[in-house]
């Protein structure tokens, strides 16, 4: 049987590899390990995976997604259908609740904007006596409904700076930091830098024939180039 890695599994099934690693640790999907430590998957794993998806667009939580799983591997077909049917009903019943609720709550809100546009203008404070905030005793009462909101584009536009100024730890430390140093040094050496906002871009060409000519130069730019601090000196023994 053929195994695959993480990077191929999430190439031939479509889930990303940050999931897979998610279900790894979730006990949905499990992994052999290669000598070197890398996960290694079986060609079942794309099955487990297309079960794994389906039960999710039933809206299924990972729980009874991992009891479903459970009889999926161990039982026959009409066992996962004696299983999955009351599941399927729960969400139903749910999903019906779900639309009554809505559908009360978007009676209220049609309600409260013919009665925010029979108010008359007036031209002092916002109060109680407006009729705004005391609407008219006919209006329905709507059950309150949590309903997801997207963000203004203010809100949005600071999320973005917070991620963009969030402070990123490092986990190497001591011999780590030198050795990853030294190696960014040994890439940059010779590259011509060119500022950009934000950082440098560089240009790194390959390293000189034996004729002593460089070949063609490739454009690296995806990321701006970190300041790095010179790698530290080692100490020289006398003589």
């Amino acid at each position: 049987m053929r195994a695959m890695r993480i990077s191929q599994l999430a190439q031939r099934s479509g889930v990303p590899a940050t999931t897979l690693r998610f279900y790894d640790s979730a006990g949905l999907l499990s992994a052999d390990r290669t000598p070197a430590g890398y996960r290694s998957y079986a060609e079942d794993a794309l099955e487990r995976l297309a079960f794994i998806g389906a039960a999710k667009n039933l809206g299924l939580p990972l729980e009874e997604i991992g009891e479903l799983l459970a009889v999926w591997e161990s039982g026959a077909c009409h066992e996962v259908k004696a299983d999955l049917r009351p599941r399927i009903a729960a969400r139903l019943d749910e999903a019906g609740r779900r639309v009554a609720e809505l559908t009360a709550f978007t009676a209220s809100l049609h309600s409260t904007l013919e009665h925010l546009d029979a108010l008359p203008d007036r031209l002092g404070r916002c109060d109680p006596e407006c009729g705004f905030l005391a609407p008219a005793a006919h209006q329905p009462t709507a059950t309150p409904v949590d309903v997801t909101l997207a963000p203004g584009r203010k809100a949005a536009e600071q999320q973005v700076e917070l991620r963009g100024n969030a402070p990123v730890a490092c986990s190497l430390t001591g011999d780590g930091i030198t050795e990853r140093a030294g190696r960014w040094h040994q890439i940059l050496d010779g590259a011509d830098r060119v500022a950009i906002a934000d950082g440098h871009t560089t240009d790194l060409a390959r390293r000189p024939s034996r004729g002593g000519s460089r070949t063609r130069r490739r454009r690296e730019a995806v990321l701006p180039v970190p300041r790095l601090p010179p790698p530290p000196r080692r100490p020289v023994p006398p003589p």
